[in-house]
């Protein structure tokens, strides 16, 4: 009897057991998480639309306005002046650059203007016998003839007999003769057409200078010129006198320029034009790279924003009760940053800054409001 009831709450036990762990299990519940919405914060922009003043940008490198390359006519050796022939020279107007050696040259210059005054010393007696009208002019002149210095013009042939008189005696051709000779000897001696200073040296003293070597680059230090590329979009807003606001690379100094010359031809690879603008200042050296920035336009109801808020498609976002949407626009110019655009209503809140992922309908909350005035642009 005991080992039947033990076997009796045995059983009980084990089905306790069971339907009570089943129940357990029936009872248990899973909790899921809920997934938070998740609201980026946006930057936003309060539109007010004025008048956003266009302007150009462009650059380039400065070349001096007046330079000359130095070439010889002659040839000898270079001598040494008042001045070393180096780079960096300065040398004032009428100052010898360059002195070739010319004492041989001097010599047969010489010896053709003793020739011409000998013909002019033989030909007096018979002037003053045949043509004594015209003897005292020649006379005159005979007695200015000065072999130290520049021929001086002949006097004037009034007569027909006077003209074949001096003619048939050879005067004329012996003249001629001696001024072609000065006019080459003045080829030995390079001078300063300007105020300026030597850019480029390429003989040094003592060298034997070539006919038609070039010797050097000469430059006036008083004004420059900027060649900027303009896009032809813009070729009739500019014009000649215009004025131009310079600056170097880092914009730690600005000057002052202005249009002197616009080429008439335009770039077919680029679709552009070439203006040069004048600029003078004592600091500036040639070869310096300076930015130009040129006054174009001025677009009305328009505002400026940055390059990246604007989609491909022409259009911009807008936040309108905290949920993002897309307005369409119009572009009306650009820049490497930014760009000027058109239609947007005022007081109609734009995003900014760009946002990854924006799409439209996304919830947004915005961060900072700020009016579009065209100030930013400037």
């Amino acid at each position: 009897m005991r080992k039947i009831i033990l076997s009796v709450i045995a059983i009980l036990v084990l089905v306790g057991g069971y339907f009570g762990a089943k129940k357990i299990i029936a009872s248990k519940k899973s909790f899921k998480p809920r997934a938070e919405k998740v609201v980026k914060t946006v930057f936003a922009s309060v539109v007010k639309n004025e008048t956003v003043k266009i302007v150009v940008p462009a650059n380039g490198n400065l070349q001096a306005k007046r330079r000359v390359a130095l070439f010889s006519e002659v040839q000898g050796v270079f001598r040494g002046s008042n001045k070393l022939f180096k780079t960096g020279t300065a040398y004032n107007r009428g100052e010898t650059i360059i002195r070739i050696d010319a004492a041989e040259y001097t010599a047969n210059v010489q010896s053709a203007k003793s020739n011409l005054y000998n013909q002019l010393t033989s030909i007096m007696p018979d002037l003053r016998l045949d043509y004594p009208d015209i003897f005292p002019k020649w006379e005159t002149y005979l007695n200015s003839f000065d072999l130290n210095k520049s021929t001086p013009e002949l006097p004037e042939l009034v007569t027909e007999k006077e003209k074949f008189f001096i003619t048939g005696r050879g005067i004329l051709t012996s003249y001629y003769n001696v001024k072609n000779l000065e006019q080459r000897l003045s080829k030995y001696r390079i001078s300063a057409p300007f105020k300026g200073v030597l850019t480029e040296a390429l003989v040094t003293e003592g060298t034997l200078v070539r006919s038609g070597q070039k010797l050097g680059e000469f430059i006036n230090t008083d004004a420059y010129e900027l060649e900027v590329a303009i896009s032809k979009t813009f070729s009739d807003l500019l014009t000649i006198g215009k004025r131009v606001a310079l600056s170097s690379l880092d914009d730690s100094k600005t000057y002052e320029g202005k249009v002197v010359r616009i080429n008439g031809n335009v770039d077919q690879a680029t679709q552009t034009i070439k203006a040069f603008i004048e600029v003078k200042d004592k600091n500036l050296k040639e070869g310096m790279y300076l930015e130009a920035r040129l006054d174009a336009k001025e677009e009305t109801n328009a505002i400026e924003i940055d390059r990246n808020l604007l989609l491909e498609s022409n259009q911009i976002f807008v936040v309108r009760d905290s949920i993002l949407d897309l307005i369409d626009v119009r572009p009306v110019y650009f820049s490497d940053k930014k760009v000027v655009v058109k239609n947007v209503p005022d007081g109609t809140t734009i995003m900014a800054k760009p946002l990854i992922g924006a799409y439209t309908g996304m919830a947004v909350k915005v961060f900072k409001e700020k009016a579009v005035t065209d100030s930013q642009g400037s």
